[in-house]
């Protein structure tokens, strides 16, 4: 099945700078609509932050409709806080889009650099270099926060899957994010109880 016309927000969440990107599909051709960040490096409060990105990506969908989103799954590191705001940005971003009843794919990081380089450990300027010449756009318009250029890489990765059944998850409805993230909660909460048990 060949890609009809739509848009794509593209999504790299994150919790000091996230990225959007937003594409358009016309046929089987690609053209870059918007690129930028979401900058929350001003807030100290964490759930501040939280509401900063709820309304921002609430409003980046009202202004460009997209008709489905693509966000970039996070990486697992051994920093639990880190991985666990960072999981809470993720969701924030999923609720706006939810919210919209926009369709999300959640895509693996390494998915996202294969897709667009072929190399599952593409460095981020690496990916940015091959988004540029994929979408024939000049240096200038690629911006300086590589956060960007890796959301723009998530719709890209999307638009490249689509049609194909082999996408990572896709989710529709809280309920149905949660009956499909099963492991990974219980994985959390593991995590949680041994952290609380450590610090008595």
């Amino acid at each position: 099945m060949a890609p009809t016309d739509k848009i794509i927000l593209g999504i790299d969440p994150g919790t000091n700078v996230m990225g959007y990107g937003v594409i358009r599909i016309c046929g089987k051709n690609a053209e870059m609509v918007a690129l930028g960040v979401i900058d929350l490096r001003k807030y100290g409060d964490h759930y501040m932050k939280l509401g900063h990105i709820f309304d921002r990506i609430t409003g980046i969908i009202d202004s460009y409709l997209p008709d489905e989103m693509a966000i970039e799954a996070p990486f697992f590191g051994k920093n639990v806080q880190s991985m666990l705001k960072l999981g809470r940005a993720q969701g924030v971003a999923m609720a706006a889009a939810i919210q919209r009843q926009v369709p999300i794919t959640e895509y693996a990081p390494m998915k996202i650099k294969m897709a667009i380089t072929g190399i599952g450990t593409a460095s981020k300027e690496q990916v940015a270099d091959m988004l540029r010449r994929m979408l024939h756009l000049d240096k200038e318009e690629m911006g300086k926060f590589l956060d960007a250029t890796d959301a723009l890489a998530a719709a890209y990765c999307h638009f490249l899957q689509m049609g194909r059944p082999e996408t990572d998850k896709k989710y529709s409805s809280w309920k149905d994010f949660v009956n499909k993230n099963q492991s990974r909660q219980s994985a959390i909460t593991s995590t949680s109880v041994k952290t609380r048990q450590g610090t008595r």
